[in-house]
């Protein structure tokens, strides 16, 4: 880990006044994965999409990465961007760093939806093995293998377009960030700092997918107090993309208070 936070890719939509969403993508992605839910987002938010240190066109800093180092990252940002408080949806890695936000500064986040993620991605071992790999053979030596557990099999026979892009997206990443995140991920267990969340909080599962199972859902939502759980039928890792009108209601849903100025 490093105490030097890096300047972070990112686009800003949606009206200048409106309250501000931070959406933070998957290991492998860019912000690009949430193009589905754009659309919708940026009508009701000031949206802030960024790619994570070593991933997208973000810099790419010699690894290991910690948890810290994602979430500092994303501090700075908006210290830089002069926002004190902001809701936060994040997916996979994103939602750890959600996680580590919440429990960490909390004075900063309004509201968090957790999506697909753990508070701890067992086994490290498996993690460590998955830098080694990229590391030697770049992306390219995971990326079946990855994009088996990203989607559904009705999704990869189905929809060889989002297939395609979102292949795309994951053989682009830079191996060494992509390497130095899968050693953030190893070494991250967020499950300790879960009831220090006082942000109010929804965490989202697919039924079908085998990198964070409902269960891990469940041990989150178990962990912060208030958390909500809502569960999507027929749908993988990269949820919001296989499913886009399930996720999109519910980000909509959770952050209703939000954008009318109050809470629940």
């Amino acid at each position: 880990m490093t105490a030097e936070t890096v300047e972070l890719n990112h686009v800003i939509e949606g009206p200048e006044d409106a309250p501000v969403l931070v959406l933070a993508n998957s290991l492998g992605t860019t912000l690009d994965m949430w193009d589905p839910q754009v659309p919708a987002l940026r009508e009701r938010f000031r949206l802030v999409r960024y790619d994570h240190r070593g991933q997208g066109a973000s810099p790419v800093p010699p690894g290991p990465y910690g948890m810290d180092d994602l979430g500092r990252d994303v501090l700075a940002l908006m210290d830089r961007l002069g926002v004190e408080r902001f809701s936060f949806a994040g997916l996979s890695i994103g939602g750890m760093v959600g996680m580590w936000l919440g429990s960490a500064a909390p004075e900063r986040v309004e509201r968090l939806v957790l999506l697909c993620t753990a508070a701890r991605f067992d086994p490290p071992d498996a993690w460590e093995a998955r830098a080694k790999a990229v590391r030697a053979g770049g992306v390219d030596a995971v990326s079946d293998a990855v994009l088996e557990r990203w989607f559904t099999p009705a999704l990869r026979e189905e929809r060889p377009d989002v297939l395609g892009w979102a292949g795309r997206m994951l053989r682009n990443s830079p191996p060494e960030g992509y390497a130095a995140c899968c050693e953030a991920i190893r070494d991250a267990d967020l499950g300790p700092g879960l009831g220090d969340i006082a942000a109010p909080t929804l965490v989202v599962a697919g039924t079908d997918d085998p990198a964070a199972p409902v269960e891990e859902a469940e041990t989150i939502r178990d962990g912060i107090p208030g958390a909500r759980l809502a569960v999507i039928e027929r749908a993988a890792h990269i949820a919001n993309v296989e499913r886009p009108e399930e996720v999109t209601a519910g980000i909509l849903d959770h952050l209703e208070p939000v954008v009318k100025g109050g809470q629940r």
